[in-house]
């Protein structure tokens, strides 16, 4: 019984060493294409299709190859509804004569029916939200696509005391919009996915539990 216990407690602690997170497969860098042709003896000095660019910067054009994305998002939404309705209705409805006489004659009194409704609803609305994310994360292109822009994807890892930080990004750009750093701001990133995201302790902590994300949730209706 000792050991049993003494050997799941050695699993639950290996397991606990091991917190490096697997890569992203979406987000997972790419190996460049051969960038030589097998060699021909022709037998000149200069072998034709090697790449030796002696006369262009260095921005990313290839597969495999890298660049620098600027992150500077920043998004402000703001919502205001104000809606107020009011409705009235009355009806008065008198007794219809019976065989020629009214019902005051027969009853000695008016017989009246009056039916008074009235409705009103008065409802406020206020939604505010602004998000920033600045920073650098450099991806590499999967793919080019046939028009020349450049599909790329990258992922950052950093791992703290508390937990691990990620940023994630993928995206296509156009070889025109990469400056002569090899850089270009995420606002010219095209079709973007951006996700900064983390786990952890701290991750954990500002984490709803599953009893109140239950109660807080369509399925709980009052």
């Amino acid at each position: 019984m000792k050991s049993s216990i003494l050997l799941v407690l050695s699993v639950v602690l290996l397991a606990g060493c091991d917190t490096l997170p697997k890569r992203d497969p979406d987000f997972a860098p790419v190996q460049p294409s051969a960038l030589r042709p097998p060699e021909q003896n022709n037998g000149a000095i200069y072998q034709g299709g090697y790449d030796m660019r002696l006369f262009e910067d260095h921005a990313a054009r290839r597969v495999g190859d890298i660049v620098t994305v600027t992150l500077i998002e920043r998004t402000n939404a703001k919502k205001n509804a104000d809606l107020g309705t009011s409705k009235d209705t009355s009806i008065s409805v008198e007794a219809p004569y019976l065989l020629g006489m009214s019902p005051a004659t027969v009853l000695g009194q008016d017989v009246k029916t009056e039916i008074a409704t009235a409705q009103s609803f008065d409802g406020k609305g206020d939604a505010q939200q602004s998000n920033q994310l600045t920073g650098n994360i450099s991806v590499t292109v999967v793919e080019v696509l046939p028009n020349g822009n450049l599909r790329v994807r990258g992922e950052k890892r950093v791992t703290l005391n508390d937990g691990n930080e990620y940023v994630r990004l993928s995206g296509i750009v156009r070889p025109i919009d990469i400056d002569v750093a090899n850089t270009i701001p995420s606002s010219k990133v095209a079709d973007a996915t951006i996700m900064y995201t983390g786990d952890g302790a701290v991750a954990d902590s500002n984490k709803m539990g599953w009893i109140a994300r239950f109660f807080n949730s369509p399925f709980f209706p009052f």
